[in-house]
C-alpha cells in the first residue's frame, strides 16, 4: 500500500506572555535574524509583528506581541488590544514564561482571557530562559504556570542558545492544521525594512537609557534609501515627551546619541545585509502617549479607535 503524501500545513502562531519573557528574542531566532527588537527592559514591543517560517511541508507564521500591561494611557490600551486580538485569530498560541519567575497577576489575566476564547490543544507553555534560570527554583516556577493551564503542553527553551528549538516546532506542526502557503517560500516578514529600522532603534534606546525615559521614546523612520554606492542611508527621529529629556538622548557631548546610532545601525545592518549610514535626530512630542494621530504616524495604526 502506498503512502500518501503528508498535506501541507499552515497557520498564525501568536506568541504571548507577559513583557520580557523573551518573545521577540524567541521571533529573531526563528527567523535566523533580527526583524524584531529586542532589549532587557519590558515593553520594547508595542504591536504586532510577523515572522514567515516557510518548510517544505508547513509555513508557520509567528504573531510576536506586546506583552500584557497594567494600561494607563492610550498607548497602554491600544497594546492591550493587540494581545486581545492575537489570543482570538491566531491558530496556536505559545505562552512564553521566563523559567526564573514564578506566575503573577498579569499571568493570570492573560490565561483567564486565553481559558474564556480557546481550548487547552491551541496553547504550547514555553518556559523560555533555561539557560539562566535557577535550577533549584524552576520546578516550583513550572508547577506555578502549569496550575493555570493543566491541560496544555510544555516545553523548556532558550531563545538566546536555541536549546529546545527544534523540538518546539515539531510541536508546532503537529498542531496546525491544513492549509496553502500565505505567503511566498522566501518571505520572512511583512513589514517593510523602514518600520523593522525604525524598531531596532527604539530597542538600541531603550537598551542603552536609564528609569523611566526609555518608556517615553517613540521612533520614526523619515527616509530609508540605499545609494548608488550600495550604501543604505536612514534619517530617523527619536520622539520624547518632554523638552528636559531630549538632553538625555543627546548625552554629554553627544555620547549617548552616539552610541544608540552604533548599536541600532550594527542591528539594522545584520537585519538588511548591507552598510548602513543612520542619521538621527531627536525632537519632543508632547504627551504623544494620548495622540492617536502620533500614534498612527509612529505605526500603531487604530490606537485611536480601539484604545477606549
Amino acid at each position: 500500500m502506498e503512502n500518501k503524501e503528508s498535506a501541507f500545513k499552515s497557520g498564525f502562531i501568536a506568541l504571548i506572555g507577559k513583557p520580557n519573557a523573551g518573545k521577540s528574542s524567541l521571533l529573531n531566532k526563528l527567523m535566523g535574524q533580527p526583524i524584531a527588537g529586542v532589549s532587557f527592559r519590558p515593553q520594547t514591543t508595542r504591536r504586532r509583528q510577523l515572522g514567515i517560517l516557510s518548510t517544505a511541508s508547513s509555513q508557520m507564521i509567528f504573531v510576536d506581541t506586546p506583552g500584557l500591561n497594567n494600561a494607563k494611557d492610550r498607548l497602554s490600551k491600544f497594546i492591550n488590544n493587540e494581545v486581545v486580538f492575537a489570543v482570538q485569530d491566531a491558530d496556536l498560541l505559545l505562552f512564553l514564561a521566563d523559567a526564573g519567575s514564578r506566575a503573577d497577576e498579569l499571568d493570570r489575566a492573560l490565561t483567564e482571557l486565553i481559558s474564556l476564547k480557546r481550548e487547552p490543544r491551541d496553547v504550547i507553555l514555553v518556559f523560555n530562559k533555561i539557560d539562566t534560570a535557577s535550577q533549584n527554583h524552576i520546578g516550583e516556577v513550572k508547577q506555578s504556570y502549569q496550575s493555570l493551564l493543566a491541560e496544555s503542553k510544555s516545553i523548556e527553551l532558550s531563545a538566546r542558545t536555541g536549546k529546545g528549538i527544534a523540538k518546539l516546532l515539531e510541536l508546532i506542526e503537529e498542531r496546525l492544521p491544513e492549509g496553502p502557503e500565505y505567503y511566498p517560500s522566501d518571505q520572512i516578514t511583512e513589514d517593510f525594512e523602514k518600520d523593522i529600522a525604525a524598531e531596532l532603534i527604539r530597542a538600541a534606546a531603550m537598551e542603552n537609557l536609564s528609569d523611566e525615559l526609555p518608556f517615553s521614546i517613540a521612533t520614526l523612520v523619515d527616509e530609508y534609501k540605499e545609494r548608488e554606492n550600495g550604501l543604505v542611508y536612514i534619517h530617523a527621529t527619536i520622539f520624547v515627551e518632554r523638552d528636559g529629556q531630549k538632553a538625555i538622548v543627546i548625552g554629554k557631548k553627544g555620547l549617548m546619541i552616539r552610541k544608540i546610532s552604533t548599536d541600532a545601525r550594527l542591528a539594522i545592518e545584520e537585519m538588511a545585509q548591507q552598510k548602513v549610514f543612520l542619521d538621527l535626530q531627536v525632537k519632543t512630542q508632547k504627551d504623544w502617549k494620548n495622540d492617536p494621530v502620533f500614534l498612527k504616524k509612529v505605526g500603531l495604526a487604530g490606537a485611536g479607535e480601539n484604545a477606549q
